[in-house]
């Protein structure tokens, strides 16, 4: 086991938006309190000097609080930090934790299952209009047997872009319904994708031979608005495509063009601007089926947050590896684009892919 400091050892929580009470339950805060005394702040962010108080003692930052190497040095005992908000921020030195060889870990995990689920069924509504159905039987407009535009995702070719955490929790989702998955993530491997029954596959093929095409990849400086209109273009007309990571990765205005046309149909989790504004033109564009970023946002999930920092740490202070949070890559991790701490408010659910 690694050891901790002579004096007391200290867990700094700063969880900031999330609050404690929904991602901590009390069994979990008991384990929390069993490995070091726990200094709990809830609400808004933490002040400077709160956190520079407690860093010599500090073993665990369970937050967003900002690590530039300044504080590590002020940190001498610290062998982990866990961002409970899910993403990876740029307000930590991550090259002086790799060599420190302090694990930053995202709890981005946690949201996978809910978000693959939630964009499967927004794939089936879309391709067989279920909403507009359900929209159109509540103001009398129906047509008994109108699915002349219907189609089945059993049997056609269906594409995932991203390989992460919601990518690999979609793909044993789509198995009943295909044999032809395509996968792109520049990122991953071809054979490891070959290795999941999985087609790798670049870009421009995902669009021109899905008939479903989930975006769920996380938002980087190289692929930030590189689907758009010519991608649209590709697909057969009434094709579906599911956005449910980040809107950047996408042209906006490409998208929703391509659904007014009727060339797609678009579920839409995610939005250029958050929370969404109130003449955001994608409020009343057709052939959309649209939400305001709650494909994971489950209350059930929200505990395991805590449970699987828990978990976790203990692994760490044992001297075994993390294995259930997201740890971050140094020679990658700059180049992701999410969205800033405190961009939704303290009941939301921004999360990372």
């Amino acid at each position: 086991m690694l050891s901790l400091p002579p004096h007391e050892p200290v867990i700094l929580v700063d969880p900031h938006p999330r609050r404690i009470g929904r991602i901590f339950d009390e069994p979990t805060k008991l384990r929390l309190e069993k490995i070091a005394r726990v200094i709990w702040h809830d609400g808004a962010p933490a002040a400077a000097e709160h956190i520079d108080r407690y860093l010599p003692q500090t073993v665990a930052l369970i937050g967003q609080s900002p690590l530039d190497k300044a504080r590590l040095d002020r940190a001498p005992h610290l062998r982990a930090v866990f961002n409970v908000e899910s993403n990876f921020l740029l307000n930590i030195d991550y090259a002086e934790c790799q060599r420190r060889s302090i694990p930053v870990l995202s709890t981005a995990p946690v949201y996978a299952r809910p978000v693959a689920e939630l964009a499967l069924a927004m794939a089936i509504s879309l391709a067989r209009r279920m909403h507009e159905a359900d929209a159109a039987v509540r103001i009398g407009r129906e047509f008994k047997g109108d699915n002349h535009d219907s189609f089945l995702l059993h049997g056609k070719p269906l594409a995932v872009i991203g390989f992460g955490n919601l990518g690999r929790a979609l793909l044993p989702l789509l198995r009943p319904f295909s044999q032809e998955i395509l996968i792109h993530d520049p990122w991953v491997d071809p054979a490891v994708l070959r290795a999941a029954d999985a087609i790798p596959a670049s870009l421009d093929e995902c669009f021109a031979r899905a008939r479903v095409v989930f975006i769920l990849a996380a938002n980087t400086s190289e692929n930030t608005g590189r689907i758009g209109a010519r991608q649209f273009a590709t697909m057969q007309p009434g094709s579906v495509v599911v956005l449910g990571s980040r809107a950047a990765l996408v042209n906006f205005p490409d998208l929703l063009a391509a659904a007014r046309s009727g060339q797609i149909r678009a579920g839409i989790d995610v939005w250029p601007e958050e929370p969404i504004p109130a003449d955001e033109p994608g409020r009343t564009t057709p052939n959309t089926l649209l939400a305001a970023h709650r494909l994971g946002s489950v209350p059930e999930i929200q505990t395991l947050i805590g449970q699987f920092v828990a978990d976790d740490l203990e692994a760490i202070l044992a001297g075994r590896a993390p294995q259930r949070c997201q740890q971050a890559n140094v020679a990658t991790v700059h180049k992701l684009r999410s969205i800033p701490v405190g961009a939704w408010s303290l009941g939301g659910s921004p999360r990372e892919p």
